[in-house]
């Protein structure tokens, strides 16, 4: 009769250990190793890596973050949307990171961060052209208006190195459940055209540390946190990408001074993301001749 009133303690919020296999200890020779990549394509001197997702997700921030790392401190080459539902990118561009090791030479994988899709209007048919290659350097997306074949800013002739050769689809952590479906419907569709052409696909899940206050307290226990794996298994669900396509960053936001447990992260992310690409351009001829 006592116990009746007994209350029975909250669930844990972590598991007793990690789901997923994660070292904290390789930040130095990760970026080591990137530095050094060349693709194992031969007439390919760039892997080409297009980030699409909701606005404010994190893409402009997520390329942000890996140059900051291989910089060496904060920077702010692609300017951030810090709330969401503003589009701060407006222009097709190529974000190229320095390798500051070798002043003037460039790493052999680059950045293309788009307009931020929503539920109404967007640039979805731009976003399938881009990843053909057909979309060229400065175009201005307009959510009324796609791009043309007359246009200037239409590449009629794309190359190996036009064309994208991974598509990174970036949703935040904390917008996973309430995530609008039209913009869900339009990922979809991003995600099964990369497919019939071949290009690979990862989900970068942004926003863990916001999303959760396990890993908000201890970064290292994004992969012993319930929800954040609960998140993952819902954007599994929504955008049909498997659990080991689906990646946990927290990107860099408040900090003024690099921090090394978020780098392996995102580290771990790149080299993944690196390795879908390479694994792509590998089958595909040797030469740059045009691919559609």
């Amino acid at each position: 009769m006592g116990n009746k009133g007994t209350k029975q303690p909250p669930p844990k919020p972590d598991f007793d250990k990690p789901w997923r296999n994660m070292t904290w200890t390789d930040r130095k020779d990760t970026v080591e190793e990137l530095r050094k990549f060349k693709p194992g394509n031969t007439k390919l001197e760039t892997l080409k890596i297009l980030l699409v997702g909701s606005p404010g997700a994190g893409k402009s921030s997520f390329i942000n973050s890996i140059n900051n790392i291989f910089q060496g401190h904060i920077t702010t080459e692609a300017i951030a949307d810090d709330i969401g539902g503003l589009n701060f990118t407006k222009i097709y561009k190529t974000f190229y990171i320095e390798d500051r090791s070798s002043p003037g030479s460039k790493s052999s994988f680059a950045f293309i961060d788009t307009m931020g899709l929503n539920g109404s209007g967007g640039i979805t048919l731009d976003v399938i052209k881009a990843l053909r290659g057909h979309v060229k350097e400065g175009y201005k997306f307009n959510v009324a208006t796609p791009l043309s074949e007359g246009d200037p800013h239409y590449n009629k002739s794309p190359r190996l190195g036009d064309q994208v050769h991974c598509l990174v689809t970036v949703v935040a952590a904390d917008q996973v459940s309430i995530m609008d479906s039209k913009v869900v419907e339009k990922l979809r569709e991003l995600r099964l055209t990369a497919s019939d052409i071949g290009i690979p696909q990862v989900v970068l899940l942004t926003k863990v540390d916001i999303a959760c206050e396990l890993v908000k307290e201890d970064l290292k226990k994004v992969y012993t946190s319930k929800y954040v794996k609960e998140q993952m298994q819902k954007c599994s669900s929504k955008l049909g990408m498997p659990m080991n396509c689906i990646l946990p960053v927290m990107n860099y936001h408040n900090e003024i001074d690099l921090q090394n447990d978020l780098d392996e992260l995102l580290l771990k992310a790149l080299k993944q993301i690196v390795n879908f690409a390479d694994d792509y351009v590998r089958k595909l001829p040797c030469k740059n001749e045009n691919v559609f």
